[in-house]
């Protein structure tokens, strides 16, 4: 997700609106959780250019509103744990990024709006119930990747002459990263490919998937896991 969407993501009502509406209730400040996906190094420029919008929309942190800065270190238990402690802060909105984020605080609240900076297909995901009437609590910005998983493989197949055997590697512990992989997989199958899926879950699994991918596969096949 580049810097210039997500500022212009989280500058949408969808974040004013539940702020305006608890500003009139009292001195509390509106209160935002920011449920990071990663860490608070690794997410620091997509803090910088949050605060800065937030500022250019008369929101300013410690002034106007607050903001609680929870870091799951891609880990969804450690979403989960976050989510609750924001439904026990009582925060206006939570602002996140990443499919198993959203789903974590999804599952947590159907009363607090969430916003998700970038999330998987959220119909195949169970975000919203359609992208023409999402209902619910939940609002984003969606990267489709599966529906140009398809045409991925073709142009692979376009370049890798005489491609026969495929290897996906993605990680499976990620719902975004395990539609794609089926969407490739049925693909290749309607190819007439010949598919290898070492399973993933963690960056120590990658060197021995790669061993034992050896001598197997003509081409491979990267799926993108969001952070």
């Amino acid at each position: 997700m580049r810097r210039r969407t997500f500022i212009t993501l989280l500058g949408g009502a969808a974040v004013a609106w539940p702020l305006a509406a608890r500003a009139q209730q009292g001195s509390r400040l509106p209160t935002i959780g920011f449920l990071g996906s990663s860490t608070a190094s690794a997410m620091s420029q997509w803090v910088a250019a949050f605060v800065h919008r937030l500022r250019d929309l008369g929101w300013i942190e410690g002034r106007t509103i607050a903001i609680e800065y929870r870091w799951a270190e891609g880990r969804s238990a450690r979403a989960e744990e976050i989510t609750a402690e924001f439904i026990r802060l009582k925060v206006d909105v939570i602002v996140t990024s990443g499919t198993p984020q959203v789903l974590a605080a999804k599952q947590a609240t159907a009363v607090i709006p969430i916003v998700f900076a970038a999330a998987g297909d959220p119909v195949d995901n169970g975000l919203v119930a359609s992208l023409a009437r999402p209902g619910g609590n939940v609002t984003g910005l969606s990267l489709q990747q599966t529906d140009v998983a398809g045409k991925h493989l073709e142009l692979l197949r376009e370049v890798v002459l005489g491609l026969r055997r495929l290897a996906i590697i993605g990680n499976v512990g990620n719902p975004f990263t395990v539609l794609e992989m089926r969407e490739v997989q049925a693909a290749a199958g309607r190819l007439g490919l010949e598919v290898a899926t070492p399973e993933i879950r963690r960056a120590e699994d990658i060197a021995p998937a790669f061993d034992a991918l050896k001598g197997r596969a003509d081409a491979l096949y990267v799926c993108w896991t969001p952070s």
